[in-house]
């Protein structure tokens, strides 16, 4: 089969097809941003693997898959995405803060071995979907809180 013969699947679909994002894609459902990654886009997106996610503090998963977080959750994934399509190449020698769909911007920084976002390094650059770029990282970027956080 060629590469060209199949369509290249959408960032939801290849995140589902990768096997290692169920978190993530459990997460979009209950956030509804499943249909913005299905747009046109094009989007890049930082996905944390579901041992990403497992590195959170014990049961921050559960609550935020509940529906009354899902204004807070879909915050989360929305800082996990950027407009636009950006390959590891073009941040390669380059320190740059980008403004994610959330609104706060995320420091990406390809001057190291390999790229970093904020505290996340990226450990496979690149993974090209039919409406933008899928770059997994290690952990989970949580927005700065923009007031102090009360529990």
């Amino acid at each position: 089969m060629s590469a060209t013969a199949a369509r290249a699947a959408d960032i939801v679909d290849t995140a589902v097809g990768a096997g290692q994002f169920k978190t993530l894609v459990a997460a979009a459902k209950a956030a509804g941003v499943v249909p913005v990654l299905k747009s046109k886009g094009p989007f890049t997106v930082f996905a944390p693997t579901d041992a990403a996610f497992a590195a959170l503090p014990p049961g921050t998963v559960e609550d935020l898959l509940k529906p009354k977080n899902k204004g807070k959750l879909a915050a989360i994934l929305k800082y996990h995405v950027i407009p636009g399509a950006v390959k590891a190449g073009d941040v390669a020698g380059k320190k740059l803060s980008v403004k994610t769909a959330q609104g706060q911007p995320v420091a990406v920084d390809g001057t190291f071995f390999g790229v970093h976002v904020n505290d996340a390094h990226v450990v496979q650059a690149d993974i090209v979907a039919s409406n933008g770029v899928i770059h997994v990282i290690d952990k989970v970027l949580l927005p700065p809180a923009k007031t102090a956080m009360h529990h």
